[in-house]
């Protein structure tokens, strides 16, 4: 039985296959189950399952079974079918879940007509498209037209296009930087789970920034409070950053520091040299800022364990300024030597 095994094992392509006549050869050698599912890795009840098949049906027990299982029943039909579902949201028809699942998506498909799946032959079907699970993004819809609203973004990506030194062009935003670390995925062994210690009592500071359309440096500024005179800080700097530019240009949102009564009676002072451009309402991806100030959430903000704001803002501070030298923005900035100077600035 041995030598015909052996054979049986040269022959065969199948990982599975040789490992189920390994398993019946190193029974026939003596040792125990245990041991060769250590030699093997593998379950104990996978050899006991092996062996069992062998006795029953000898060389043909360790074959595949599964070619007798009958059509594949997550076909392309089935995965044509599935890729329109994950178009839609569980409530659209009319489950309670907001979700998906793979157990509810095998409830949908079976519902509209197809064979009922294991949830691990679903999972196969979601990796053959594609799917991941991810987090949604939280929206607000702008309450102007489709047409009003693309003729305004229109003829502000030409503004920033043909910005000029004589003219410049800046994405402005605010920021906002909580001692309450963001919470994001992070890579863990398993078996372990990662604790980020909180404050308890949440601080905040804020950051206001303008990126030059043209040359993409950023400028910014920082204050206690979210307020009218943190943008005219941010106007003032621009202003004697860019003294010899003949007019300013800032492409900013609607939020009210922007068009208070206070900011407009500081910009009467510049004479016109300061021009707003507002964005549509809710339309945050019309701002290309709002890709620094990600990047710096990721590098800087998330999960991190500083223990005052002090240092936390030391940490954005040496971000945006790595930003401006075009440093790798790898998640440690290079700037852990840096820090300490830099606290005494902030």
């Amino acid at each position: 039985m041995r030598r015909r095994l052996t054979r049986f094992l040269r022959k065969t392509k199948d990982y599975f296959t040789a490992r189920r006549v390994l398993m019946i050869l190193k029974l026939h050698q003596g040792l125990s189950r245990q041991q060769v599912a250590r030699d093997l890795q593998c379950a104990v009840s996978t050899v006991v399952e092996t062996a069992k098949r062998f006795q029953a049906l000898g060389e043909g027990g360790l074959l595949d079974q599964r070619a007798g299982n009958g059509e594949i029943k997550a076909d392309e039909r089935f995965l044509a079918e599935l890729r329109q579902v994950l178009l839609k949201v569980p409530t659209e028809l009319g489950w309670q879940r907001p979700t998906w699942t793979r157990e509810l998506l095998c409830l949908e498909l079976k519902r509209r007509g197809f064979p009922r799946v294991a949830v691990c032959t679903m999972g196969r079907a979601l990796s053959k498209l594609g799917a991941r699970l991810g987090s949604p993004k939280p929206t607000v819809l702008c309450p102007w037209d489709s047409e009003r609203r693309k003729r305004r973004v229109a003829a502000l990506r030409r503004l920033a296009k043909n910005g000029t030194a004589a003219e410049p062009v800046f994405y402005e935003d605010e920021m906002d930087v909580h001692l309450n670390p963001k919470i994001g995925r992070d890579w863990m062994l398993p078996g372990h789970r990662r604790y980020v210690v909180t404050p308890g009592k949440n601080k905040k500071h804020f950051v206001a920034g303008a990126l030059n359309a043209a040359t993409r440096k950023l400028t910014w500024v920082e204050a206690p409070t979210k307020a009218s005179d943190l943008f005219c800080k941010l106007v003032w700097k621009l202003a004697a950053e860019y003294r010899r530019a003949r007019r300013i240009h800032l492409i900013v949102d609607n939020y009210i520091i922007h068009s208070s009564k206070k900011t407009r009676r500081f910009l009467e002072q510049f004479g016109g040299r300061v021009v707003l451009h507002f964005l549509p309402p809710y339309c945050p991806d019309d701002n290309r800022i709002e890709r620094v100030w990600l990047d710096l959430h990721a590098n800087v903000t998330r999960n991190h364990r500083c223990k005052s704001m002090e240092e936390l803002m030391a940490h954005v501070v040496a971000f945006m300024r790595a930003y401006n030298r075009r440093e790798k923005l790898n998640p440690s900035l290079r700037i852990a030597a840096r820090v300490r100077d830099l606290r005494s600035v902030v």
